[in-house]
């Protein structure tokens, strides 16, 4: 009986990952630029907003970010002033990084989002 539920509960718990392989920025198609921005992203981002998702971490899951009319939570205009404005300056539980990234950062970045 225990060997019948511990593989149970293995098959179980790997039926629930849904993981699956990171695409390369080649696989995405980034420029250069775009290149940079998902590696600051990873970084200072990913910890708390999905890149590839709607689904949320800590913040909201930026997939489509610049296809609404809307941001997520906040219902601001999902231009490229608004959400430089919340990376530069922090919105919320979020903190601000315009003391940690440099305008080319930021610039990288919101052309990486720009791609979600």
């Amino acid at each position: 009986m225990a060997a019948f539920l511990c593989v149970v509960s293995t098959l179980l718990s790997l039926s629930g990952c849904d993981a699956e392989r990171r695409k390369s920025d080649a696989e995405l198609g980034l420029n250069p630029q775009q290149a940079a921005g998902r590696t600051i992203y990873d970084q200072y981002c990913d910890r708390c907003h999905e890149p590839y998702s709607t689904r949320g971490k800590k913040g909201p899951g930026l997939k489509g970010l610049f296809q609404h009319q809307y941001l997520p939570l906040s219902g601001l205009p999902a231009n490229d002033e608004r959400v430089l404005d919340i990376v530069n300056h922090g919105r919320n539980e979020m903190p601000g990084y315009n003391q940690t990234l440099n305008a080319q950062d930021v610039q990288d970045l919101l052309a990486y989002m720009h791609t979600l």
